[in-house]
Parts: C-alpha cells; structure tokens; sequence
C-alpha cells in the first residue's frame, strides 16, 4: 500500500508512557502494510522550559543560538521514538530536519521551507524502515544554519513531507479528535466536523484555529495532500481536511458555518492623524513589512475635510507589537502622523463556513448575536467565507458562546474530549 506521513504533537509523545503508545499506533499502521513516515514535536512543554532557560541566561538570546537549543526538543522525541519500535521489534531511523532534506530561508525563528530533497528518507523506506522526522525545524539553503519554522510548525513539516513523498494520507494526531465547530474548552457542546474543505481549515486556522497550523493547510491545498486530525489517545475516526473537488459533498448540501474560530494572540495599533494623500500608507505598511511584521485586519477611517487627517488601525500578532511601534516611531517625522495608540487587551471571532456564499443574512445575524450578548464590536473584516470581528479580550468567550449557539451548532450531547489539555 503506499505512504502514510503521521504527525505526533507535543502532548501525544509527553512521557515515557506516551512515547511506547505511539510506537505502537505506529507499528499497527505499518503491519497493515504501509510505508510510514512520522514527524514528532517535542516532548510536552521542552520547547517553552527552553525558550525560559536562554531567557534566564541572556534577555536577549541569539536568534541562530536559540533556533540551535530549541531544535533539541524535537531531536530527543525521535530518538525516543525510534527506540520504542526498535523495543517492539521493528526497525526505526530517526533524522533531524536537516538529515531529512527540509530546505528553509535563513530567517531564524520563523523560516520558511523552500524545498523538500527527501532522499535519505526514500532511503531508509526502501530499507524497510519506518523514518521518524523532528519537526519545526530546517536547515537554511544559504548559511546552512539550523532554522527553526515557528511555533505550531511540525504540522508544516509533516505536509510538506507528505507532499514530497507523494503520500496517501498526512494523519495529524493532537489531543482532540478532530475539528470542532468551536473551542471545546470555551464551548462544551462545539460538535465534530466528519469533513471539512481546505477552503474553510485556511480561513479557520488564519482565524485562530489552533488545531493546525496555519502553512501546512496552506501546502496542503497548494499540493492536494488529504489531512485526517484524529486523536492519539483513542481509535475514532477524526476530520478530513479536503480540496473541495475530493470532498465528496454536494455543494447543494454542504453546511452553511462551519466553525467559529477565535484568536487571543492579536494586538492593535491605531496611527492617528495620518495626513490623508497618495502614498503615506503605503509608506506606513512598506515600514512594517520590512520589519518582517504580519498585517491582518486594516481599516482607515474617513479624512476629516477640516484638518485633511485620517486615522488607520491595524491588527497585527502581539508578540510583534512592540518592534512594528518601534518601526513606526522611526518614520513619524518623514510622514508627518500625531501619535500612535496601542492596544493589547483585545480578541479576533470568525464566522466561517463556504455556505455563507449563496446565504443572505448571515452577517446580521452574526451582529444580532453579538449585540443580544451585550458584545461591542471594534472592527469588522470579511472574506467570501468569513466575517470577522475584534472586540475586548474579556468578551471573547461570550462572543464565541452567543454566536455559536445562534448559528445552531451547539451538539445535543457532548462529544469533545480533550485528553492532553493543550489542544495539539
């Protein structure tokens, strides 16, 4: 039969215990005559005990010297891995990211893989062996560095892997099982979705979905790989992430939501009193990009005709808010704004569902909901398939709650279990 790439998260391969667990998921897999490739995170929370131990020794660690350490995490789960199902009787090679051919940018902390050369890989399944992957994790095509591709990322690898190997399936197994119409933790009734598009899972993970990372959706649309997040703790069937043409579903048929997603990550800097003419915010936006910033939701008020000003606020992750402020400080006088306002004390909530398209309404609704919950509404982004909002961090789990219950996706009984706590 052919190739099935698995990818194991840091919850799943936690322990000892868990580690033997997975090796037996994992020889099951290949005594159904499979060839199996499996990309491991790190155990439990080693990467974040790391990232805290440079930060004990240096406030300021060494982008190269910090991609070096945290790339340990991974290194230790595939040899730990590789020898539990070397204990039960099978033979297991273990390569880091480097040894398995992902080819990044040199951007530490946050790579992007340019190419896949997965000989060694091939290699050691021709030999009959089940390749075990370290997720996260790269070499750079330039210095030849180790890189690491950002937190979340050995989703990315694993797709990547499969798409290069020309895989059957990429099994994602997390702590949860599946896709779910909402955040089981925030809402207990969020039920399981048997299927859902590419389509809909980039919109969903881009919204703050954290069961999938948001580039490996992004390859697996880009190259066609089928995704099945399922859980690592139990048997059952997961979700299937598919390109609308391999679905299987009538468009006639298909649910209009299919999820509410939020994001707590998110910040909000405002620039006031922008003078309203051809190519200030370019200039704004040209700064922030080249300070390797991420843009997501813009919106530029209406000049004033008495002053010639306007105001534009943009939403952007916190972890960058303090470098994209400092960037913007440094070109105040070249264009010519009063101030910036910062805000870190908000959330995003999405409405997401490829039947919105041919559904009127849904955007009233959305707002009804919002409005009956006593939500107040910062900012408003919508896609084909998506509405966004922000509004205050301490009315996300309201907004979540009220919107998910009027959209009618609350499940009679429940059905998530969350079995590790984290969610991947």
């Amino acid at each position: 039969m052919g190739i099935v790439v698995q990818k194991y998260g840091g919850s799943s391969v936690a322990d000892a215990t868990g580690i033997k667990r997975v090796a037996q998921r994992i020889v099951n897999t290949r005594k159904q005559g499979h060839d199996v490739v499996v990309v491991v995170s790190a155990m439990g929370d080693t990467t974040d005990e790391l990232r805290d131990l440079a930060e004990q020794v240096t406030p300021l660690p060494p982008p190269r010297e910090l991609d070096m350490l945290l790339t340990a995490g991974e290194r230790m789960s595939m040899a730990l891995v590789a020898m539990a199902i070397a204990q039960l009787g099978h033979k297991a090679q273990s390569f880091t990211g480097s040894q398995a051919g992902v080819i990044t940018d040199s951007v530490h902390g946050k790579a992007k893989i340019i190419d896949i050369s997965p000989g060694r890989i091939e290699q050691a399944i021709a030999d009959g062996a089940i390749a075990i992957v370290a997720g996260f994790q790269g070499v750079s095509q330039d210095t030849k560095d180790v890189t690491t591709l950002g937190r979340g990322a050995s989703d990315t690898t694993a797709v990547a892997l499969a798409a290069a190997l020309g895989a059957d399936v990429c099994e994602i197994y997390t702590d949860v099982a599946g896709v779910f119409t909402a955040d089981p933790r925030i809402v207990p009734a969020a039920r399981k979705l048997d299927r859902v598009s590419t389509e809909e899972m980039l919109e969903m993970a881009a919204s703050g979905a954290k069961i999938l990372h948001l580039r490996c959706v992004e390859y697996a649309r880009r190259y066609d790989v089928p995704i099945h997040v399922r859980t690592s703790f139990d048997t059952v069937e997961g979700t299937w992430i598919l390109p609308d043409h391999r679905s299987g579903e009538n468009p006639m048929e298909q649910a209009i939501i299919a999820g509410v997603a939020h994001d707590r990550s998110e910040a909000k800097i405002t620039v006031v009193g922008v003078p309203d003419k051809v190519g200030e915010a370019a200039r704004i936006f040209e700064t922030l990009a080249s300070s390797e910033v991420n843009i997501d939701m813009v919106v530029q008020n209406v000049s004033a005709a008495a002053t010639g000003l306007t105001d534009i606020s943009f939403t952007l992750p916190r972890e960058d808010g303090q470098s994209a402020m400092g960037a913007l400080a440094r070109i105040q006088d070249e264009v010519g704004y009063d101030k910036l306002l910062y805000d870190d004390q908000i959330g995003k909530v999405s409405l997401i569902g490829a039947g919105m398209r041919s559904h009127p309404g849904i955007t009233a609704k959305f707002f009804s909901a919002l409005a009956s919950a006593g939500v107040n509404i910062g900012m408003i982004s919508t896609s084909e398939i998506r509405i966004s909002v922000i509004v205050d961090e301490g009315q996300i789990d309201t907004a979540v709650q009220a919107t998910h219950t009027a959209f009618d996706l609350d499940a009679t009984e429940v059905e998530a279990v969350v079995y590790g706590g984290t969610g991947r």
